[in-house]
């Protein structure tokens, strides 16, 4: 006698575990190897492509307020 028997929707329910097992897995390591290359300091530093909007001279930052109060 066969007691085994896999339906479509069991089958399914298999692949879908095993595809969800897989992704968390990679998501999991990728962000655990992430952690320990940034302790031990071995990430590399990324060009900004984007310029920055940030104000980065005192001198220019109290000037623009000094201009709003006129």
């Amino acid at each position: 006698m066969n007691f085994l028997y896999f339906d479509p929707g069991l089958g399914a329910m298999i692949v879908q575990a095993v595809v969800a097992a897989a992704a968390g897995v990679l998501l999991f390591s990728k962000n655990a190897w992430y952690k320990v290359k940034a302790f031990f300091g071995l990430l590399k530093e990324e060009d900004d492509t984007y310029d920055s909007i940030d104000i980065d001279d005192k001198e220019d930052t109290e000037t623009n307020l000094d201009e709003h109060k006129k």
